[in-house]
């Protein structure tokens, strides 16, 4: 009987290239298999943070400056004139805030950046709904906004001042020219931001443009046009220094350019302090009334 030619079941079978140089094919990987990451017990991503625990770490991060800058302070090379100590600056504020001079800065100041904001409001919410909602608004606005905001405030000082003099109007025209046009293109793009469903449903149960746009586009878009007051309001603040260039005698700004002048720089901390306290209150303020007026966004947050 002939034998068998049949190959060994027990031996693999590989290619003869392979069986010549010696060496067998490599099996492909198995891939891995994926695993939901475990959510971080610390610094988790985007979860809520109570309020005590807000307060807290604002305190410490409040806590941990002042000790960094009274560290500051203790070198040789630190001078009043460049880095007062902590109790100079809490004696100049007692002096600065038991002075008349301080509360009459603050109220001026006040009054020239209200007025030129609420003046950039009422034009520039306005038109930039209409920017948002009309392709032919944005063509005619938009590019001249964009062009405009581009042009540093402190240089149009000689033609404010040309044009308005140099009373209180001229202040108010610049705190109104610096934020003005920024209010105008962040008032369109948040109409922009509206979903197109909205319209599409409010134009097939018949409603005409200026009901989709004063119905449908405005309360849609009014949360983001708050918030967008609220950044700008922090804008108006910035340039109440620029404004009080022109020809003041009252005034935050005015005030720490004098300072400046006679080297008082405990009293500049001072004013700047103050810059920024105000700052936050205003800031909670629109907040709360934001949280009030559309208490629907914030259940759906």
């Amino acid at each position: 009987m002939t034998a068998s030619h049949e190959p060994n079941a027990s031996v693999p079978r590989h290619s003869a290239a392979a069986l010549t140089n010696g060496f067998a094919p490599l099996e492909p990987k198995r891939p891995r298999r994926q695993f939901a990451a475990m959510p971080a017990r610390f610094f988790p991503v985007r979860a809520a943070v109570s309020r005590r625990l807000r307060f807290v770490s604002g305190s410490a991060a409040a806590l941990a400056l002042a000790i960094a800058y009274a560290a500051l302070t203790e070198k040789k090379e630190a001078t009043d004139a460049l880095l007062p100590s902590l109790g100079a600056i809490a004696s100049s504020a007692v002096a600065l805030v038991t002075g008349a001079d301080f509360w009459t800065d603050i109220e001026i100041s006040f009054f020239r950046v209200t007025a030129g904001f609420l003046a950039a409001a009422a034009l520039a919410v306005p038109l930039g709904i209409l920017a948002g909602s009309f392709r032919l608004f944005s063509s005619m606005l938009e590019p001249l906004s964009e062009f405009l905001r581009y042009i540093p405030v402190p240089a149009l000082i000689p033609l404010v001042m040309i044009i308005a003099g140099i009373d209180e109007s001229a202040k108010v025209a610049l705190v109104f020219l610096g934020t003005f046009f920024q209010l105008l293109l962040m008032t369109a793009d948040e109409v922009r931001r509206v979903p197109p469903e909205l319209v599409d449903v409010s134009q097939s149960l018949g409603a005409t443009r200026l009901e989709v746009v004063w119905r449908v586009l405005t309360p849609a878009a009014l949360p983001g046009i708050a918030q967008a007051l609220r950044i700008c309001n922090g804008w108006a603040w910035s340039y109440v220094v620029v404004a009080e260039l022109v020809a003041a005698t009252e005034g935050l700004g005015f005030r720490v350019l004098r300072f400046y002048r006679f080297v008082q720089t405990a009293n500049i901390y001072v004013y700047l302090i103050a810059f920024g306290l105000i700052g936050l209150g205003l800031d909670w303020l629109f907040k709360i009334l934001h949280r009030r007026a559309f208490r629907w966004q914030a259940a759906d947050a």
